[in-house]
């Protein structure tokens, strides 16, 4: 079961997976409610989760935990 975007928080690592990509991030800032600063793991670019999902969720959307 998915975690909800509205669980996340600072500090944590997480796994996103969204139309067949996969994403692993860091959330390093929350500057408003609903807005998530994440660097991400692999490449360690700097963006916005809403980002990542602005087209909307597929059918495999999953968002996790690493550190559990």
């Amino acid at each position: 079961m998915p975690l909800s975007i509205d669980n996340l928080r600072k500090g944590k690592k997480y796994r996103l997976r969204n139309y067949g990509e996969e994403f692993e991030f860091q959330v390093i800032d929350m500057p408003e409610d609903q807005v998530y600063r994440v660097k991400d793991l692999t490449t360690l670019d700097i963006y916005y989760l809403h980002d990542l999902i602005k087209y909307g969720k597929g059918k495999d959307f999953d968002l996790e935990d690493l550190e559990s």
